[in-house]
């Protein structure tokens, strides 16, 4: 399988970097989009506040086939560093919104990339409708062999200078009536491990951190791409995360929840993020929002948190 080719190359450039300590408290960074780093500065200064992490779409990042762009790194980095301040940079593949076909042109209309975009469903946070959106076809090579090309690009300019790299969420709710040609549940799980091993191996100073929340067809890890991923990220020096920090909420602890505690101290890196949605689910005990403190305390005691990544727009960073 193509994973275990993976496997073998990633041995070669596997780092020794030490688990940290599951007790430690985990940083305060602030996250956003690109292009808007700029008008969080003040945020970003505070003394409580690490650094950043920023979403770069793939389009923006290659406006042509081969032809990179990334100025708006440069432009966060250069700021985050004026600043004393670390970046992280998550590199998106997958959209939330119908307008967002956010990959390049030509992936959209060469034949070999069957258009490259395939419509998913979203669950955008607590009592709000289940949106609409995209994500890439990572389950066929001639699509995953561009976004690999994107990842060695980036290594080649920002290893060592960006804090870290991250990999968007697993999570993708496809139509089962029309799923597209070439995919299968397995075939999407070894594309984003080939991905995840491509990402460790191109960068050897930078953390490199897989988002993962969910796997389409599991439940409980009844096809073992949880405990895959897990038993990978530990054996390879790969930090994992995730998208929301939802404290023992039912369809998390169901899934990948429980790996973060079962790896804590094991894991090179964990970053977990309070994204917007995250924002609006409830403590079903005071039946307000989740605070600071309860989204802390759980990151940190149960999921072993490195750092969390804040959305601009918690409440705690108004204050």
């Amino acid at each position: 399988m193509k994973t275990l080719v993976a496997l073998a190359l990633i041995a070669l450039a596997a780092l020794s970097v030490p688990a940290r300590a599951a007790s430690d408290a985990p940083q305060n960074f602030i996250y956003t989009s690109s292009g808007n780093l700029a008008g969080a500065k003040t945020l970003l200064a505070r003394p409580d506040i690490g650094g950043a992490q920023v979403v770069y779409n793939w389009k923006s990042l290659e406006p042509a086939k081969g032809e990179y762009d990334f100025s708006a790194i440069e432009q966060d980095l250069a700021l985050a560093q004026s600043l004393g301040k670390k970046l992280f940079i998550q590199v998106q593949d997958r959209f939330f919104s119908p307008k967002a076909r956010n990959i390049p042109d030509y992936l959209l209309t060469e034949p070999e990339y069957d258009g490259g975009l395939t419509a998913q469903f979203d669950n955008p946070g607590e009592n709000k409708p289940v949106g609409s959106g995209w994500v890439a076809q990572q389950w066929n090579p001639a699509v995953r062999e561009r976004y690999q090309a994107l990842l060695k690009a980036l290594a080649e300019k920002f290893d060592g200078k960006v804090y870290g790299i991250n990999l968007p969420e697993t999570a993708i709710d496809l139509d089962p009536k029309n799923e597209p040609k070439g995919y299968s549940c397995d075939a999407y799980f070894e594309g984003e491990m080939a991905n995840l091993a491509f990402a460790r191996k191109a960068f050897l100073k930078s953390q490199v951190v897989q988002y993962v929340n969910f796997w389409p067809c599991e439940w409980e890890n009844d096809h073992n791409y949880m405990g895959r991923l897990f038993k990978f990220a530990a054996e390879y020096n790969v930090g994992l995360g995730g998208p929301d920090i939802v404290p023992n909420r039912k369809a998390q602890m169901k899934n990948s929840y429980p790996f973060f505690n079962q790896y804590k101290g094991k894991l090179a890196y964990v970053g977990m993020a309070v994204q917007e949605p995250t924002l609006t689910y409830k403590n079903p005990t005071t039946k307000k929002p989740f605070t600071k403190e309860e989204f802390t305390a759980f990151a940190q005691d149960y999921l072993g948190a490195s750092v969390i990544f804040w959305s601009v727009r918690s409440p705690w960073l108004k204050q």
